[in-house]
């Protein structure tokens, strides 16, 4: 049996990579250029310090950063404590209240104990200028982020990934079915969330995926306060 390669294993590699490189000299520009730039430097890699490589079971597929200021921390759709919950995480929670017995909606929208249990919250764009959405798009995240999604088709199994929205499934085409679980809906946004999001049940079937492979279940309830 192969040892299941870690984060470093996977993403070391592509450090190396001349685009890698360029995406790191654009951010670290902009940043020198005093532009602000979401999320902090320290935090842009988030969503893989918290979810280690061999524990991933779900990944929820973002698009990019929150642009406002203090939201974004590296995980997609959560912010950090003290900061309004924004839309289309109510209406995972709203989601989360008619799925997931028991749900309480929480006074914020801080994810990080979904990700401390495998939960990978990957944004396929990982910086961005503030105030201005999909401004770091197309500067070489999305390879990078295509490579960590086919790290985890490559060397895991029975992985869980929720698509919500035309580009997270179109991210997420080369995916092995056969392999691993696709459950997509469209996205949780307020302009979308009432075309099939609202009853799509994600939380609850990937829990069923889950235990029938014999692993734990994700706990999706959050603390009340952080």
């Amino acid at each position: 049996m192969n040892q299941l390669p870690t984060w470093h294993d996977v993403i070391g590699e592509e450090k190396q990579q001349s685009y890698f490189v360029d995406t790191m000299k654009f951010v670290d520009a902009e940043r020198a250029a005093g532009k602000a730039i979401y999320p902090p430097a320290k935090d842009v890699f988030n969503a893989f310090r918290f979810t280690e490589f061999n524990d991933v079971k779900v990944v929820i597929l973002g698009q990019d950063p929150y642009h406002g200021p203090n939201q974004a921390h590296g995980l997609c759709f959560s912010v950090l404590p003290g900061i309004k919950t924004p839309p289309s995480l109510v209406n995972m929670y709203k989601e989360l209240a008619q799925d997931i017995e028991g749900f309480q909606i929480p006074q914020h929208g801080f994810l990080q104990s979904w990700a401390v249990q495998g939960v990978l919250l990957l944004n396929t764009v990982l910086t961005v200028e503030q105030g201005k959405a999909h401004s770091h798009s197309k500067t070489g995240w999305e390879t990078f982020t295509d490579r960590v999604i086919e790290a985890i088709n490559q060397h895991q199994q029975g992985v869980v990934f929720l698509l919500w929205g035309a580009h997270a499934q179109k991210k997420g085409r080369f995916i092995d079915r056969n392999k691993h679980h696709v459950l997509t809906a469209p996205h949780p946004s307020p302009l979308s969330a009432h075309r099939g999001f609202f009853g799509s049940k994600p939380f609850s079937q990937a829990n069923q995926i889950l235990v029938q492979q014999g692993k734990e279940a994700i706990n999706w309830h959050l603390p009340m306060t952080v």
